[in-house]
């Protein structure tokens, strides 16, 4: 395998978030129903055979060290592959906007290399490896919509009904830090379960993080007031600041607030990567590293 061009990344979104207290070390637990959305960014992989990892940034400016370049390294590091890769990122999901979309790149670049460079690391592992890089990121490892639990290692396949979207992410974004550092944040919401999520798929719960983000960031809340003007449920997923609304028929969402980005999404059954890491691959310290 010469390369691997187009990678898809896809973004999620939180039907629900819910936390539900925080551990001694700072980390709080919640529960939430992640679903993968048709909104993804686009990943490039050339391998390299000196060991080193360059990234191209074809449409936004990323951090030197990102998530993409650390889960390269990480994967270097666990398995002592000598092979190297030029990876070049095509941004569509924003940044800050509570999708997961650097969580997404991580995952994607994990899939793929363990695929390039031939090391034959299970999902599992991949997964574990993930953890270290967010919480975020096992989700889109594993590759199916999820009941997710703890810090977001727990991780149950939920099967969702299809469905239409309309994400808008409003010009600021939110730094998930000050969310979660904030004394006004709820912390003590009631564990929920499964079936009582089922009987509200898109309507269930609500997002805890949601009242910190509006006081912080006023766009967040006029996101949500534009939406519900239109008849819509609207919310915000995971940290903000972009919100969204289930879309159960066409509704003319022409006058959006100006610099809004709007986008009409579907909902996704499957990563577009499942199946690349194997559920019986190898684990620590047996990976077949190869030049290509």
């Amino acid at each position: 395998m010469n390369a691997l061009y187009d990678v898809p990344a896809p973004a999620k979104l939180n039907l629900f978030l819910h936390i539900t207290g925080q551990r001694a070390d700072g980390y709080h637990l919640l529960q939430s129903a992640f679903m993968l959305i048709d909104w993804c960014d686009s990943l490039d992989f050339v391998p390299r055979n000196d060991g080193q990892i360059h990234r191209e940034d074809l449409t936004m400016a990323l951090p030197a060290d990102d998530l993409v370049v650390r889960a390269a390294r990480l994967l270097q590091a666990h398995t002592g592959c000598t092979l190297g890769a030029d990876i070049r990122i095509r941004k569509s999901i924003p940044a800050q906007a509570g999708m997961g979309g650097g969580s997404s790149d991580a995952a994607s670049t994990l899939l793929a290399l363990n695929r390039l460079w031939k090391l034959n690391l299970s999902q599992d592992t991949l997964a574990q490896l993930g953890l270290s890089l967010g919480a975020d990121v096992p989700f889109f490892v594993r590759g199916h919509n999820a009941w997710v639990e703890g810090i977001g290692e727990q991780i149950t396949p939920l099967e969702l009904p299809a469905g239409r979207f309309v994400v808008v992410k409003p010009p600021t974004g939110l730094e998930t830090r000050l969310i979660f550092s904030d004394p006004a944040l709820k912390r003590d919401t009631e564990a929920a379960t499964i079936y009582g999520f089922a009987a509200n798929t898109f309507g269930f719960g609500r997002n805890d993080l949601q009242a910190v983000a509006q006081r912080l960031c006023p766009d967040v809340d006029h996101a949500i007031a534009w939406l519900n003007s239109k008849g819509l449920q609207a919310r915000m997923t995971g940290s903000g600041s972009a919100v969204f609304a289930h879309l159960p028929h066409e509704v003319d969402l022409s006058d959006a607030p100006d610099a809004f980005q709007v986008k009409v999404c579907s909902n996704v059954g499957v990563h577009p990567l499942a199946g690349w890491a194997s559920s019986n691959g190898l684990s620590v310290g047996s990976a077949n590293c190869q030049p290509v």
